[in-house]
């Protein structure tokens, strides 16, 4: 898996419905950390608790049920959810000197990397469950309740998705006009600093019907923009309506015929895996937006190759003049890591010299930093630390420069914006333009949902300013 998705360490907090079993309701208190499919694993955790008999809170102090949903990409991440588990359990200890009880669990991909060793430094954790078996979740709390403590990290033979039960129509309105929806996951490319592949396994494409019927009932229920996502989404593929083989092209241009649903979007992406077909659904979909996340993480070919990267930076610039020949307003997103084991102030001039000549809209930058595990945690010659901060912070200068004068190429101009929730100050609302931006209009300017042209008139730090056109 790329870094592309990696925006804060806790993105939010989701949870469930009435208890029907219990004489009190339980309650859930789910936060989630790190990336765009965790967001939505923690959504179908919700949807199955839902099923299981449990309510909502946004409060940890009220919940009977607290869920870390926990990211591995970042430093010291096994750390941080060890820190935070300290904390609740002092909270257990309260909760239960007044007679009531307070389950922890562990899930995502510190669970499925740490397993049995989250409750051995952890007692007060009662269930460890991993990305593949949260549909089992309400059985395995069962097991809990009857005293037993579970570590459930065993990859699922039966196919998860297919075992979730699905949103109610209040619960997806409830979420708002965009949504997440998973095609794939798991990632068969093991480039050697990323630890996806040991704790979300091999490429699963989800079936075509499951992920066609999944978008109908969101735009059934209000949803105009669907972003499907896969760790490696461009590797998707499955038997199509027709018996014959698809790809990621084809199955977009089959979403796009659903009525309502007004835009598509798809994350993350490896350049191995863009075929002519989805260059082409780039070309003859005015649904899907014209922004892509494709992740290079170096320059340098003697870095890629040691990253098992398998293309050269060549290779990434070559396609990247192809998609933009068949979509030239396409606006281009990117990862990268720095400090990789090995890498030389040339390696890194190489990098730097590859962002110029791209021109990113925006990025996501990193550090290295070691996965025991990973092959690239046992290579040699580690860049030290304070030439990684430095290196760092050179090429993020580069790219807020680029992601700003592209904020300023687009004053002025009109654009087609999907107004998706009301402003922080009175009087206002925040749409969503093609190219990801948050762009803040007039309360007045339409309603949520609605898809209206705005000319940009100025821009912010991170967002843009427009008017009705």
């Amino acid at each position: 898996m790329d870094l592309n998705t990696i925006e804060s360490d806790d993105i939010g907090t989701v949870a469930g419905q009435p208890a029907v079993r219990t004489t009190a309701a339980k309650k859930v208190f789910i936060k989630t950390y790190g990336c765009q499919m965790n967001v939505y694993d923690s959504q179908r955790m919700t949807d199955a608790l839902v099923a299981d008999g449990y309510t909502a809170t946004d409060a940890i102090g009220e919940a009977d049920l607290v869920l870390l949903n926990t990211c591995h990409i970042r430093e010291k991440a096994a750390e941080k959810v060890y820190s935070e588990l300290g904390r609740i359990r002092d909270m257990k200890v309260e909760r239960a000197s007044t007679g009531r009880e307070m389950l922890i669990g562990v899930a995502g991909c510190v669970a499925q990397a740490e397993g049995a060793e989250i409750i051995r430094r952890s007692p007060a954790v009662d269930l460890v469950i991993g990305p593949q078996t949260y549909h089992r979740l309400p059985d395995v709390l069962a097991r809990v309740r009857g005293g037993e403590k579970i570590v459930e990290t065993e990859y699922a033979i039966e196919d998860k998705f297919e075992h979730l039960p699905q949103p109610k129509r209040a619960e997806v309105i409830k979420r708002g006009v965009t949504a997440f929806l998973t095609v794939q996951e798991g990632c068969d490319k093991f480039c050697t600093f990323c630890v996806v592949p040991y704790t979300r396994g091999s490429e699963v494409s989800r079936p075509v019907a499951q992920i066609v019927a999944e978008a109908e009932r969101l735009a059934e229920a209000g949803v105009r923009e669907v972003t499907l996502l896969g760790q490696n989404v461009n590797a998707w593929h499955g038997e199509g309506e027709n018996g014959q083989e698809w790809g990621l092209g084809r199955l977009l241009f089959r979403l796009s015929e659903i009525p309502g649903l007004a835009r598509l979007r798809y994350t993350t992406s490896h350049p191995r895996d863009m075929d002519d077909e989805l260059i082409a659904a780039h070309r003859d979909l005015p649904s899907l937006m014209p922004y892509l996340h494709l992740p290079v993480q170096s320059g340098s070919d003697r870095i890629l190759k040691a990253m098992n990267r398998r293309h050269t930076a060549r290779d990434y610039l070559a396609l990247l003049d192809r998609i933009r020949a068949a979509r030239p307003d396409i606006a281009l997103s990117g990862d990268f890591i720095v400090g990789f084991p090995g890498e030389t102030e040339t390696d890194f001039e190489a990098t730097m010299e590859l962002v110029r000549q791209v021109n990113y809209a925006s990025a996501f930058s990193f550090k290295y930093s070691p996965r025991p595990g990973t092959p690239g945690a046992d290579m040699p010659d580690h860049v030290p630390e304070a030439v990684k901060d430095e290196r760092l912070q050179r090429l993020q200068a580069l790219l807020l420069k680029q992601q700003q004068d592209f904020g300023l190429s687009l004053v002025g101009s009109t654009i087609d914006t999907l107004i998706e929730k009301p402003g922080r100050q009175a009087g206002q609302k925040v749409g969503r333009s093609p190219w990801l931006q948050p762009v803040i209009v007039d309360e007045m300017a339409g309603e949520i949902g609605d898809i209206i042209k705005v000319r940009i008139t100025k821009t912010g730090h991170n967002s843009l300013f427009a008017e009705l056109a």
